[in-house]
């Protein structure tokens, strides 16, 4: 990437905080291996493969040796190769044999599948590769169990759709040699506890069938890749993570927008940075991916780039040059983008973490971060869209004034010095665990004495037993047998969103569906009157049918967009854990939270001015979870010299920080873990539990404050929770609670060296919304809490 590239440089320049260059490398290659089938070498060299990556020699190797493997190397490295090649050999060699391919998403699975169609078509071999999702017609799917020797499907069609249709599949299962899962990264949380349940109630079946598939596992780099692919399958496994693949040269720039209020510690509009870049980089035929960290943001940058590229454009006369790319937009969309992409067309295309997966979008040249993604491994796993061709590409962090990401730019060595992060996951959460228990008794009975992957026969006992006194099973001598008549996968969703996404509806265009919105998003996007935006193209949402699972919208011209007003509630439930610290009690266990949408305020586009305010009252979204808590004891309270109602902001300025510092401890990402402030005298009442959205609403006709009244304040008893944002709890909450001291370190550590005055967004948030006094008073508070205090 020539210096010309960077845009307008030395305007750029100043802002940039850190710039970390990466070397290329011309790779680690080896030979093709000796026992290689010459048909296969030949269809390689018809690609100009000539030889291979030394990671997909090894991996060769241990497939060969029947041993269970997994791979972790960066974007672009050949990784398919790894599979693909023992599979296609196996199929040649023994053409009764089958393969199973797991990808996490429909759209990755059918990406994937026209490179293995390409290879299958130059061997000219009878090896028959299917689709088998959401998507593949009803007469379709009989041919697929029949004949398939390759099916490439996702976790969710394999718990609803195969499993529990096991007898239908018996052929396959008999001959199945190989079990794929690519992108094991992404089985984590709640998703990948229920993919381990998943893969037991596979290997159950597998089981029962006598065979004994290979498990060949992908992912991009995480901190503890072995650990993980033997905790999801339950069988160890060799790991390889070097990677012989060649390395472009790269540039990578941690761009911190300018101040533009010093007192306030105000920064311009990441989006606007971000945006300008884009501009830059664009009118330089430079195609470029931005990554943006919300829907809405995508669709905000979607707009602007289009006016800014398209506002002349005529629909039929030249191709788009600027796409949006998120979840919701529909397939065909999709893979519309796509191929503009591929083809060069789209010069910019702005994405959620949708392309983060290797979706193949072609070569790119630089790739934008409109915001820290939340995690190490996301971050390079977005860098690494640019340069995937072997070219040179550069990398443009751009930040906002969170504590995170002003962390970074204050301390860059501390992301480029650190691992990626750890992948946890939980399969024996128990209201997880019941559910794929059922589905596998469904699929076939248990026997006493049996287990159910490292849920030992004990354990399994107490959830049969359970389930028979709740009359959902019933046990019949030494078996024990699911008594309903409908099979339970059907009501177990894999990644935690209720059943029935809404359409959204477009009335002007003969009631045509435009998009869908998981069930969980709704209710803060397609509410009554919201702006709803895809493509950059402005709906005013006119009706939402809560029920029918509808929202009927219109295209209007607005100059402004909506953005929801939320606050959420935490009601203790269990006390698992409580120990003293400094004369603080801590605790730790189960919370119901209650997560309420109660209104929205207009923005207007390029200045961002709030224009309006507006109500929603639609049903809350309610979860048990975990968390940890603590009350600030009444001492500490009285002995400050600061209002009730002053001692509140501060509180939620230790909570801002406290969320902050926990996410970098546990290296988890942002959304793994959320914060409330809740009030102990009311025994946890949830009308009483505040949150830093809710509390600093401005007081206005349609948009009435959250700040409690004065009198409620003279008894607040104010507690910190930080919670697992999954039901049931993925396993935050316990590492939290052993990290309390080390926490509240951090937390002062970080708002006493924050140079803002008042408090800004990088410690407590800004004076002017969060109180002038917040950060004195956090900094007090904390003082105490730590015995720093004088």
């Amino acid at each position: 990437m020539r210096p010309e590239h960077i845009p307008d440089s030395e305007k750029f320049m100043k802002n940039v905080a850190w710039v970390h260059e990466i070397e290329g490398n011309a790779g680690e290659f080896a030979p093709f291996p000796s026992d290689l089938l010459p048909e296969i070498q030949t269809v390689l060299e018809k690609k100009d493969i000539h030889q291979l990556y030394s990671h997909q020699v090894e991996s060769w190797k241990y497939a060969r040796e029947r041993q269970d493997f997994c791979v972790i190397t960066p974007t672009a490295s050949g990784k398919t190769l790894t599979y693909n090649l023992p599979v296609l050999q196996e199929m040649i060699q023994h053409p009764a044999s089958k393969a199973l391919y797991l990808f996490p998403t429909k759209a990755l699975s059918q990406d994937q599948m026209s490179e293995l169609h390409d290879l299958v078509t130059l061997l000219e071999k009878d090896i028959k590769v299917f689709t088998f999702d959401g998507d593949t017609p009803q007469n379709a799917r009989i041919a697929i169990r029949k004949q398939g020797n390759i099916v490439v499907t996702n976790p969710d069609m394999l718990h609803q759709g195969i499993l529990p249709h096991h007898t239908k599949w018996m052929q396959f299962f008999q001959n199945l040699q190989f079990v794929v899962i690519d992108e094991m990264h992404t089985y984590r949380g709640v998703f990948g506890s229920h993919f381990t349940n998943v893969i037991r109630r596979l290997k159950r079946i597998c089981e029962f069938y006598r065979s004994d598939p290979l498990f060949i596992l992908c992912s991009a780099t995480i901190a503890n890749a072995q650990e993980h692919a033997e905790k999801l399958i339950e069988k160890p496994v060799r790991l390889i993570e070097k990677s012989g693949a060649p390395v472009s040269p790269k540039k990578i720039y941690f761009y911190n927008p300018p101040i533009v209020n010093k007192e306030l510690g105000i920064r311009a509009s990441y989006i606007k940075q971000a945006r300008y870049i884009a501009k830059e980089l664009i009118h330089q035929e430079i195609q470029t991916i931005i990554f943006a960290l919300s829907r809405l943001n995508v669709e905000v940058l979607t707009k602007y780039l289009k006016d800014d590229f398209e506002s002349g454009r005529s629909a039929m006369s030249q191709p788009e040059k600027i796409a949006g790319y998120r979840g919701g937009y529909l397939p065909n969309r999709r893979r519309e983008i796509e191929q503009g992409i591929r083809d060069g067309d789209i010069l910019g295309v702005i994405s959620t973490n949708a392309l983060e997966l290797g979706i193949d979008i072609g070569s790119l040249d630089a790739a934008i971060l409109a915001g820290y993604p939340g995690s190490i491994s996301s971050t390079w796993q977005q860098f690494g869209r640019a340069g995937r061709r072997g070219k040179s590409a550069i990398g443009i962090f751009v930040a906002r004034s969170t504590p995170i990401d002003q962390y970074l730019m204050q301390h860059p060595e501390y992301f480029f010095s650190k691992s990626p992060e750890h992948a946890r996951i939980n399969p024996d959460n128990l209201m997880i665990l019941v559910d794929h228990v059922k589905c596998a008794a469904f699929e076939l009975p248990f026997e006493d004495g049996s287990r159910f992957g490292n849920v030992g026969w004990k354990d399994l006992k107490e959830i049969l037993k359970f389930l028979q006194d709740g009359g959902i099973f019933h046990q019949s001598g030494n078996r024990w047998y699911w008594s309903e008549e409908v099979y339970p996968a059907i009501s177990v969703n894999l990644r935690r969103i209720p059943e029935g996404n809404f359409v959204v509806v477009d009335t002007d265009n003969n009631h045509k569906v435009i998009a869908e919105v998981d069930y969980s998003s709704a209710a803060m996007t397609i509410y009554p009157d919201a702006i709803y935006m895809t493509d950059g193209v402005q709906h005013v949402v006119d009706q939402l049918d809560w029920d029918g699972r509808k929202a009927y919208v219109r295209k209007t011209d607005s100059d402004y967009y909506t953005d929801s007003i939320d606050y959420t509630n935490v009601k203790v439930l269990v006390e698992d854990e409580k120990r003293q610290s400094g004369g603080l009690s801590v605790f730790q266990g189960e919370v119901q939270v209650v997560t309420r949408v109660v209104g929205y305020k207009k923005i207007k586009f390029y200045t961002l001015e709030n224009v309006g305010y507006g109500k929603i009252n639609l049903p809350d979204l309610e979860m048990a979870t975990t968390a940890y808590w603590f009350t600030i004891p009444q001492t500490i309270l009285d002995s400050m010299k600061y209002s009730r109602a002053d001692i509140v902001d501060g509180i939620l300025g230790v909570s801002k920080a406290l969320h902050s510092v926990a996410t970098l401890k546990i290296m988890s990402e942002p959304h793994d873990i959320h914060r409330s402030v809740g009030d102990k005298s009311s025994e946890w009442f949830a009308m009483n539990t505040i949150t830093e959205r809710g509390i600093y609403t401005p007081a206005t006709n349609s948009a009435p404050s959250m700040r409690l009244d004065p009198e409620d304040l003279s008894h607040f008893q104010p507690t910190i929770f930080i919670y697992d944002n999954y039901p049931g709890g993925i396993g935050f909450s316990p590492r939290l609670f052993d990290s309390h001291e080390e926490l509240l370190t951090g937390a002062l550590e970080l708002i006493k060296n924050c140079p803002c005055k008042d408090g800004c967004p990088s410690c407590v948030g800004p004076s002017k919304e969060v109180g002038e006094k917040s950060k004195e008073i956090a900094i007090d508070i904390l003082q105490h809490l730590t015995g720093k205090k004088r």
